[in-house]
């Protein structure tokens, strides 16, 4: 195949904010930064990043591409997620088996049930 995943974009108001978060929830590391722009990878050498570029605006609607986590442990992973900043999300789910959160600046992602053994 000719194509190669690099990144996600992540449209941000403050890139470096949103980054350093989640940085820090991922276990993540930076590595790039200008004041309009901030990388982070699972390591410097592995692809895809996820990439927070500047943008002015507020996001007025929901996303329309969110990011799911598989964790060992959900409810662990949700207060954990939580204390870092997120919060609880409503994005019309109903009573589903996995809890939405949104990151500091309001975008959503999905922590799912650990992996059945």
């Amino acid at each position: 195949m000719g194509l190669e995943w690099e990144q996600v974009i992540v449209h941000a108001q403050d890139p470096a904010a949103l980054g350093t978060w989640w940085a820090e929830a991922l276990g993540w590391v930076a590595v790039y930064s200008t004041a309009d722009e901030f990388e982070i990878r699972q390591d410097p050498d592995r692809m895809p990043g996820i990439d927070f570029v500047r943008v002015e605006e507020r996001r007025r609607t929901p996303s329309r591409l969110h990011l799911d986590f598989r964790p060992d442990d959900q409810d662990a992973e949700v207060t954990r997620l939580l204390a870092l900043g997120a919060r609880r999300a409503d994005v019309g789910q109903g009573d589903v088996p996995w809890t939405v959160l949104a990151d500091p600046e309001g975008n959503e992602f999905c922590v799912l049930q650990a992996s059945p053994t």
